[in-house]
């Protein structure tokens, strides 16, 4: 996607052949900042500390987490110290796992000398893969947002409300809830998002809108508990969201907040859908609310805020109340029943066992 008009993706390997650059997220989006990881522990720390998220990318890091390790030492042990301290980061993007399995079993059988070259291949097709997926989620869900185009008079926009950030951010390109949207505006269709700020962190406010505005594409930040109200009024047409883990069933885990979308969606008789790429599929959690795990995260992230003051500085100030006890749940789960539907790169689906399975049997099977 752009950033000043620049083709630029969220992760890439450097000059050198080896290291690997990032874009700084908890810079934004004040300022555009790079890091660059050269050792296992700087990839785990740019995943615990969130300098890259989203379930995606947090897999492709570790992709390259793995190679970085491989660099210092290539032996089984050292690739088992590697898998334990990226599967550690983060407990409920399921693409971390996946990713880390993709690139042991790309490796554990080869011969030392032979180790990191596959793992840098292996490193590389996972970013592409996820290239390809989400601009196949883009194709598949485009229909969706042309259908409510076609219903609209002529020069009336259609209003999309997104929660957190589902964009090229979290991804490696293209994004996943925003991979339909991008491809509407690019076609010609009126499109325009409303925002959710998403506390804490407000990754809608600060990335969602950043991502949004260097492509071009009109967007409204509003504070989390508008939705509802915009829904009521007839100013949101569709709500699509991403996704950090989907079971087997179609229960979504995705951040903390989408729950509530999809009740006042429900509510209010409009569709909720949930673009993923298919490694968020977990086949091995048969109900989400019971068995995925929901990440605690420091009080910090919502007792205080950064943002810009006025004579230009970056600030962080509390909040909350000093010795306030503070209660901070990453992630929370929304049941297939309120789905509408899973935009998916192999089509429209609908949350259901038998859909998953029906559309992704090589998962579902390697899952048994």
């Amino acid at each position: 996607m752009n950033v000043d008009g620049k083709p630029t993706r969220s992760i890439w390997l450097e000059p050198d052949g080896w290291s690997v650059g990032v874009i700084d997220q908890t810079a934004l989006p004040h300022r555009f900042a790079t890091a660059r990881l050269s050792t296992l522990d700087e990839a785990a720390h740019a995943i615990r500390a969130m300098l890259i998220r989203g379930a995606p990318l947090i897999g492709a890091t570790a992709a390259y987490g793995i190679c970085l390790a491989l660099r210092a030492d290539a032996s089984d042990a050292a690739l088992d110290r590697a898998y334990a301290t990226l599967i550690a980061t983060r407990p409920t993007a399921i693409n971390l796992r996946w990713a880390l399995d993709e690139m042991t079993a790309a490796v554990r059988n080869r011969p030392r000398t032979e180790r990191i070259a596959a793992a840098y291949r292996r490193a590389g097709e996972i970013c592409e893969q996820d290239v390809a997926i989400n601009t196949a989620i883009g194709r598949s869900g485009l229909p969706l947002i042309e259908a409510i185009a076609r219903r609209k008079k002529a020069g009336e926009r259609v209003n999309v409300l997104t929660h957190c950030n589902a964009g090229w951010l979290a991804a490696v390109d293209v994004g996943t809830a925003t991979a339909p949207i991008y491809l509407a505006h690019d076609n010609g269709i009126a499109v325009h998002v409303f925002a959710d700020e998403t506390r804490p962190r407000n990754q809608g406010a600060s990335l969602t809108a950043w991502e949004l505005g260097q492509h071009g594409v009109p967007h409204t930040v509003i504070a989390d508990n508008t939705g509802g109200h915009l829904m009521q009024h007839g100013l949101v047409d569709i709500v699509i969201v991403g996704t950090d883990r989907v079971a087997a069933n179609g229960d979504v885990c995705n951040k903390i907040g989408t729950y509530l979308k999809a009740l006042a969606a429900r509510d209010n008789k409009l569709p909720f859908y949930v673009a993923l790429p298919s490694p968020t599929i977990d086949f091995t959690v048969a109900n989400g609310i019971a068995e995925i795990p929901i990440e605690e995260r420091g009080a910090d992230e919502v007792a205080t805020m950064t943002g810009r003051a006025a004579d230009g500085r970056i600030e962080t100030v509390r909040v909350v109340p000093e010795h306030t006890p503070v209660a901070n749940y990453a992630f929370d789960v929304t049941p297939a029943r309120l789905v509408t539907g899973l935009i998916t790169e192999r089509g429209v689906i609908a949350a259901s066992r038998a859909a998953l399975a029906g559309a992704f049997p090589d998962r579902a099977g390697a899952a048994q």
